[in-house]
């Protein structure tokens, strides 16, 4: 047969198979019960029977046997220690110690470079007291196998246990030739120590760090050293580590002990000289430790030009190697100059500036001007605030409005600040002067909002007002501007302009944010017990948009325009929620319908009677599951259905049919239960 007439399967059904019976099965089994279960029908493991053997013969049987099963277990495999190291173990249990000899022998002939073997081998003579045997048993271990410390260490520890220490030391010794590691050294000198043998100690480390020179190597041995109370000795090895290790292989913490162990003598001018001579040589990313320690050295023992000369010197040294890889970084700049600013030199301040605004960026596009354009407002601030230097405050910030391509993009802020700064130095000409430069070359709201603020504090209303007629003209869809502007009118009394502005707002034909503006004007309104009015803006923002919240929001007004009369306030705000109702109905919006009849539902519980309220819950809809087909997308196989629901409204004449079908349903289906219970009784 063809395969390509064979159906693919997988292809057909993709992802896991559709379940078409989601009910909850009527019998519900739990994990608990699924263990207990398993628990109950597990059999018993089965034990061997305990043999007992009662006389000399039975004995030599069992003997027999076991060493049988043994042997035959070594000639099927004798690469498996594990069987070598059973038989051995079984017959030391016996006490028969020639014969386990005789195993780890023939083990040893098999694999005579195995390290459990031996250890295993060892063991059982040290544990029978065979001291002899043990000793010939470690020298061929550690002749042949001299790198396995394990040897060693259990060696030197089973002499020193007998008492045999110059046995032990002269295991030291053949070990320390092969120039092991460095924990076997400490254990060496730990071993002397435990002995008082200081001279030999000192004579280890001494071989010690000829071998492992790593400098803390040479630390422990200062340590041992102040131990003893051998200072001398111990600025002879520091000095001596120093010179060792050389550039290529310094570590600032030989630096920080020599320096501490100064510091401890009270030897502080030494102390000081060595820190300095460290940061001279070490580069900077090696010496992060040392600086600290040395900034710590010079608060406790040091006056405060020192301390404040050895931060700023190793900071600049950091700040202009990295301006160094990368000039176009603005946030190194920054660091800079406030590290200068709290040295307190301000030509040296003015030069890092200087050398800051010099990195313009190398695109004409915002993004990368954003950080570059605060080194200017640095700048401009630290010559007003902290050198009074006014006109050259003033030359900053022209230089740097020059600097900008306006055409393409411009900073408000700067703006801003220049005109605050002439406004602080009483030149207020100049400040409106440089404002409306900005506004001419390159308009902005953020321009604009600024401009009116400070006119708004200068209490220059009419300029305010010549501003807000420009800042419409520019942008006759900002919303905000039409509240602000309307806003001032109304605080300086002017009502009937406010009413005017708002007008002239809601009949532009675009706006950014209308629903804001018809709440700013009805809240004005409203506010001012304009009901008819406000009633009239409402009914013209519903000719505009039916949104739900808007006929809300109308008969919550309804409700508290209360002109004298309470009941035809209710009137009024029923007769809204009703209108609502109604309009919904017919553009068939079914959701909106139901935040209606909630809010209208609340209201009639609040202020209506039990008719009024029976009437709103009678429209009240059902909530029904549904189905719907999905769209096919590209590649799907099969119909996709998705479930949703649906609300059916009792007054909804389309939707009758449905439920007399739905009720003649679900009739069906009783009357269908019943018939086959009848049945069920009758068998």
């Amino acid at each position: 047969m063809d395969p390509s007439q064979v159906p693919n399967l997988y292809k057909q059904q993709r992802g896991p198979p559709k379940i078409k019976n989601k009910n909850p099965a009527p019998i519900q089994i739990t994990a608990e019960q699924i263990l207990r279960e398993a628990k109950e029908r597990q059999e018993s493991a089965k034990k061997a029977p305990r043999q007992k053997i009662s006389d000399l013969e039975e004995l030599s049987e069992y003997r027999l046997r076991k060493r049988k099963e043994f042997e035959d277990a070594i000639r099927r495999n004798r690469l498996n220690i594990g069987s070598w190291l059973k038989y051995a173990t079984w017959e030391e249990s016996q006490k028969e110690l020639n014969r386990a000899r005789s195993i780890y022998e023939r083990a040893l002939d098999v694999d005579s470079r195995n390290v459990t073997l031996f250890i295993k081998y060892t063991e059982m003579e040290m544990k029978n007291r065979n001291i002899n045997h043990a000793r010939n048993l470690f020298d061929r271990a550690v002749t042949l196998l001299p790198r396995v410390d394990q040897f060693w260490y259990k060696y030197t520890y089973m002499e020193e246990m007998l008492g045999n220490v110059a046995g032990a030391r002269q295991i030291f010794e053949r070990w320390m030739q092969w120039e092991p590691d460095e924990s076997a050294w400490k254990t060496y000198i730990k071993m002397e120590k435990r002995y008082k043998e200081i001279d030999r100690a000192r004579a280890i480390y001494e071989r010690f760090v000829n071998v492992h020179p790593e400098p803390k190597n040479w630390l422990k041995w200062v340590k041992f050293e102040e131990e003893q109370n051998n200072l001398e000795k111990c600025r002879e090895i520091l000095s001596q580590a120093i010179e060792v290790l050389g550039e290529d292989h310094m570590d600032q913490k030989i630096f920080i002990a020599f320096a501490k162990f100064e510091t401890r003598l009270k030897e502080f001018e030494r102390a000081r000289i060595i820190y300095k001579y460290a940061l001279d040589k070490l580069p900077r990313s090696k010496s992060e430790s040392l600086y600290n320690a040395y900034t710590q050295f010079e608060k406790q023992h040091g006056d405060k030009d020192e301390i404040e000369d050895v931060v700023v010197g190793k900071r600049r040294l950091q700040y202009d190697e990295e301006l160094a890889a990368n000039p176009k970084n603005y946030d190194i700049w920054f660091d800079y100059a406030r590290l200068e600013e709290n040295a307190s030199d301000i030509e040296k301040v003015r030069e890092i500036y200087e050398r800051a605004i010099a990195q313009v960026p190398p695109t004409q596009e915002k993004r990368f001007w954003r950080r570059y354009i605060y080194l200017w407002i640095n700048y401009a601030l630290y010559e007003e605030l902290e050198t009074k230097d006014y006109d050259r405050t003033r030359q900053i910030y022209q230089e740097c409005l020059k600097i900008i391509p306006h055409k393409k993009f411009t900073f408000a802020k700067i703006w801003l600040l220049y005109a605050q700064f002439e406004i602080r130095r009483l030149d207020l000409q100049a400040a409106r002067k440089s404002l409306g430069m900005a506004i001419g070359m390159c308009p902005k709201d953020r321009l604009f909002k600024g401009y009116i603020e400070i006119e708004l504090q200068l209490r220059e209303f009419d300029r305010c007002r010549t501003l807000y007629t420009k800042y419409l003209e520019h942008n006759p869809s900002n919303c905000y501007a039409w509240i602000k502007f309307a806003e001032l009118e109304r605080m300086l009394g002017d009502y009937d302009r406010c009413r005017a502005i708002f007008e002239l707002a809601v009949e532009q034909p675009t706006l950014d944010m209308p629903e804001l503006l018809w709440k700013a004007y009805i809240d004005f309104e409203f506010t001012e017990e304009e009901f008819e009015k406000t009633r009239l803006l409402y009914q013209r923002l519903l000719e505009k948009t039916g949104h739900v919240k808007v006929w809300i929001s109308f008969a919550q007004f309804e409700l508290n325009a209360d002109e004298g009369d309470k009941q035809g306030a209710l009137e009024r705000a029923r007769k809204v929620f009703e209108n609502a109702y109604q309009s919904m109905k017919e553009k068939e919006l079914k959701e909106e319908r139901v935040l209606l009849l909630e809010s209208w539902k609340e209201f009639e519980t609040n202020h209506g009677n039990q008719e009024t309220l029976s009437t709103v819950e009678a429209k009240m809809p059902k909530v029904v599951k549904k189905r719907r087909k999905l769209e096919e997308t590209e590649g799907q196989t099969g119909v996709a259905w998705e479930e949703y629901f649906d609300y059916i409204f009792p007054d909804d004449q389309t939707q009758q049919p449905n439920f007399k079908l739905l009720a003649m349903a679900h009739a069906w289906r009783q009357q269908q239960q019943q018939q086959q219970q009848n049945q069920e009784i009758q068998e």
